[in-house]
């Protein structure tokens, strides 16, 4: 996933620019050749492909089937009977407000210049989409490639609409329907868009010496979200376990998931979405999606396999629930190295990230006897970890990854500065986020709890959310 490009803004600098230099060009004619021309290679005009369009529009499509209904039922699944539903509204309830809020002014904080706080969070110029029309454009990853600003804005609403979704997982079947919608709104204003405008805000390749995120700064790398969406997401699912609760007769009552059927459509469908995720976070249809593409399939295949083998190992069978903990596994791992690591180096990844993640939520779970429902945290944080650091590693050209492109080249070659640098790099990302989403989650979760009460009274959790919180059933005997 690239950050924002080029804006109007740059025309109407480049507008003033040339209304302040005219009294000079009227006394120096012979000058003014040398500086349009000058003025044509600082902002060389943008060139739109229908066909990279046409994939950012699908792309975008399918990020939303990921959400509703993929992750809706990978989760509903998980889940008692009796609370089913209530999974499948949180989620698409979830994703409406979380559009909603970003076309209002997530979009602006996110991808806009933020001033002296540009480091951390962008500003309000495009608050409402203001400016953004049919006419502006969004640069890709090459010099003078763009697709409409608008493909751009939906294509980022999309991730937005999924990430807060993934952390309700952590606590399902004990919180509030209103404590959901609340955290929704404050976490997303003060965690996600600020992560994102952190790990993604650059002026792109045309103005690649622009001011940048923090985390961009560092030169840590994170092509759809490892850090933005999985680490992030994680790591507020396991502060919100911790403050909710465990859920009533945790560990004494049987809490299988209901439905495993369900469960692996929604890992199926989740895993078909991805491709838009990944593949799409290259903005352009070209090679580099391709290789997004392939090690989206690979990776993901390899987790399979690779908890499958662990469970085999340790408990004398596989089972469907873990074959899909490794599926969602092998995708987030795979995630901030999509278009970045070669389709080997993708392999090793989902066979490393498997057992880590198995181990976070067969072991370290029960250890310190945090009730992660889902395993938000086993998952989704722990396998954004291992991405990110080995993204780091997997990138270099000798790995067989594609380098790190340094858009200061007149060639725009690919290298790479070295294992070392490179993953320390990621590190210092990595602690940022997990600072910031946890710190700041704590923080949010209490003021939900102050202003209308996290958890549901125990009476509505043993009859259900369904029931109580919404008055209908997802299924009738």
């Amino acid at each position: 996933m690239s950050s924002f490009k080029l804006s109007t803004s740059l025309g109407r600098v480049g507008a003033a620019a040339a209304a302040l230099l005219a009294p000079a060009i009227a006394f120096a004619q012979e000058a003014a050749p040398a500086a349009t021309e000058a003025a044509v290679a600082a902002a060389p005009a943008m060139t739109v492909d229908k066909g990279d369009t046409t994939w950012m529009m699908l792309s975008s499509i399918l990020v939303l089937l990921m959400t509703v209904p993929g992750l809706a039922l990978f989760y509903g699944g998980l889940v008692r009977t009796k609370n089913m539903l209530s999974v499948l509204m949180q989620v698409l309830m979830i994703a409406a407000v979380a559009m909603i809020i970003w076309v209002t002014y997530g979009y602006s904080l996110a991808f806009t210049d933020g001033g002296s706080l540009n480091s951390f969070v962008g500003g309000f110029s495009k608050v409402f989409l203001s400016g953004v029309d049919v006419s502006t454009m969004a640069e890709s990853f090459s010099k003078g490639v763009a697709i409409p600003e608008l493909v751009f804005v939906i294509f980022q609403m999309t991730f937005a609409a999924i990430t807060p979704g993934l952390i309700i997982g952590a606590f399902a079947e004990r919180i509030k329907f209103s404590a959901v919608i609340l955290f929704t709104i404050l976490w997303l204003t003060f965690i996600y868009f600020p992560i994102a405008h952190m790990v993604w805000f650059w002026g792109g390749p045309s103005a690649y010496a622009g001011p940048t995120g923090l985390i961009f700064g560092f030169g840590a790398i994170d092509f759809a979200g490892g850090t933005v969406v999985h680490i992030n997401a994680g790591i507020a699912g396991l502060v919100g376990a911790i403050m909710v609760g465990k859920r009533t007769g945790f560990g004494k009552d049987m809490m299988a998931p209901h439905s495993m059927t369900m469960t692996m459509i929604g890992a199926s469908l989740l895993w078909v979405g991805w491709f838009g995720f990944n593949a799409g976070s290259n903005l352009e249809a070209n090679a580099y999606a391709v290789l997004a593409m392939i090690n989206t399939f690979v990776a993901t295949a390899a987790a399979i396999i690779s908890w499958s083998l662990v469970e085999t190992f340790t408990r004398g069978k596989a089972s469907m629930l873990g074959a899909a903990s490794g599926a969602v596994a092998g995708l987030v791992v795979i995630t901030p190295a999509a278009g970045f690591v070669g389709p080997m180096g993708a392999i090793v990844m989902g066979l490393i990230v498997s057992p880590a993640c198995y181990f976070f939520v067969s072991t370290v779970k029960n250890k310190f006897g945090y009730d992660d429902t889902a395993d938000v945290f086993g998952v989704h944080c722990i396998g954004g970890i291992i991405g990110a650091l080995l993204t780091g590693v997997f990138v270099n050209p000798a790995l067989g990854g594609a380098g790190i492109v340094d858009y200061s080249t007149a060639d725009f070659a690919a290298g790479y500065a070295g294992t070392a640098t490179q993953v320390w790099a990621q590190f210092k990302g990595v602690i940022v986020t997990i600072l910031w989403s946890g710190i700041g989650s704590a923080i949010l979760y209490k003021i939900v709890d102050v202003i209308v009460g996290l958890r549901v009274p125990v009476e509505a959790e043993r009859e259900g959310l369904d029931l109580s919180s919404h008055g209908e059933a997802a299924y009738h005997s």
